[in-house]
């Protein structure tokens, strides 16, 4: 049967004792509806529980708590087991830690979750070193160094990593010790040829009935786009961060903390082109109706955030894609540059060899 995680917005009222009540009784009438309570995560201060349960369909769950308690859920959605155990640790309760029979579990939910992105500023002078072998090995010193400070690796595709942690303060943590290890280590081996960009952002795993994590994955990855330093965090980890350690300080200078009004924005402008960036046609003139902005809105927001002018933002992204494609052997040439939003396979192949220094006829044979 499949796993779902539904989501619970209680009251100022309830408790943890509640909650564990709550799932308790769940529990006693179950098998009436065919579903398994696997467990629950609470957290006392956002008032908020997440229940993971094995059931036949999302009508099942609203059936058996509403039996059981008639506390409904306010979100479903289906999950796999092993991303839920990978991202918050655990997929059923907790050893009882009491001497009474109700298990009370105040677990939070709540991740911040790290994308690093290593992007290649040139093709042309690493295509022919071991550098596959040796970013493997590298992604495996990376996996220990996220455990120093309990981070579970999540993800890791092209250019790209997903690190899940419990702790803003670790994250924190985390992002500067990955930070100085990669330009002590790392970027001396391939000439500087390659950037590191880490977004912080904080989330729940049920959000707007979307993707398990799905908006926190999405901004921490939008995050990395920001030009403003190496690493950047969301206004929410930042204030995680300081409510976990009141003591703590870090250099303002090596960590840049975009604002809620910002971060709107980057979302709004990111979505829009998310959405169109295919288009051979798109053009900058299309941000002005949708975003509700005028054509110097939308540059000089772009160029605040991004270092880049909306047309160079465009191909950047296009090109990465280009990329992204090409490395996964999914399409020839010409289907890559009509796919990723370029009118022609000769412009297409221009902009590629300015951008990364090599033609991508002969980036493929090798």
């Amino acid at each position: 049967m499949p796993i779902y995680m539904d989501r619970h917005d209680v009251s100022e009222s309830v408790n943890a004792e509640n909650v564990a009540h709550l799932h308790k009784e769940d529990l006693k009438i179950q098998e009436q509806f065919n579903c398994r309570g696997l467990t629950y995560w609470y957290d006392d201060i956002k008032k908020v529980a997440f229940c993971l349960i094995e059931a036949p369909d999302k009508d099942s769950i609203h059936k058996m708590h509403n039996s059981a308690h008639g506390e409904v859920p306010n979100q479903i959605i289906e999950v796999d087991e092993n991303i839920v155990e990978s991202f918050l640790g655990r997929i059923e309760d907790p050893q009882n830690s009491s001497s009474t029979d109700l298990n009370i579990i105040n677990d939070p939910a709540q991740r911040t979750l790290m994308v690093v992105r290593y992007k290649t500023l040139s093709l042309n002078g690493i295509r022919n070193s071991k550098s596959g072998s040796n970013m493997k090995q590298t992604i495996k010193v990376f996996g220990k160094l996220f455990k120093n400070f309990e981070g579970q690796l999540i993800e890791h595709n092209y250019g790209y990593l997903l690190i899940s942690f419990k702790s803003a303060y670790n994250a924190v943590q985390c992002a500067f010790e990955l930070k100085s290890f990669f330009n002590d280590k790392i970027a001396p081996f391939y000439n500087s040829n390659v950037l590191v960009k880490i977004g912080l952002a904080a989330g729940m795993p049920v959000e707007a009935n979307k993707a398990f994590f799905g908006d926190t994955i999405k901004m921490a990855y939008r995050l990395c786009f920001i030009d403003k330093t190496n690493i950047v965090m969301t206004n929410e980890v930042e204030n995680l961060f300081i409510t976990e350690n009141l003591d703590a300080t870090y250099d303002k200078d090596r960590i840049y903390t975009l604002p809620v009004s910002e971060e709107k924005h980057l979302n709004a402008i990111i979505n829009f082109i998310e959405e169109k960036w295919q288009n051979v046609d798109f053009k900058v003139e299309d941000f002005e109706q949708p975003l509700g902005m005028s054509k110097t809105q939308v540059y000089r927001k772009l160029m605040l955030l991004t270092g880049k002018s909306p047309n160079s933002f465009l191909k950047e992204y296009r090109l990465n894609q280009a990329l992204e494609r090409i490395n996964k052997n999914m399409q020839t040439i010409s289907e890559t540059a009509y796919e990723t939003g370029f009118n022609s396979q000769s412009y297409f192949s221009k902009c590629f060899y300015r951008r990364f220094h090599l033609l991508p006829s002969d980036y493929i044979k090798t």
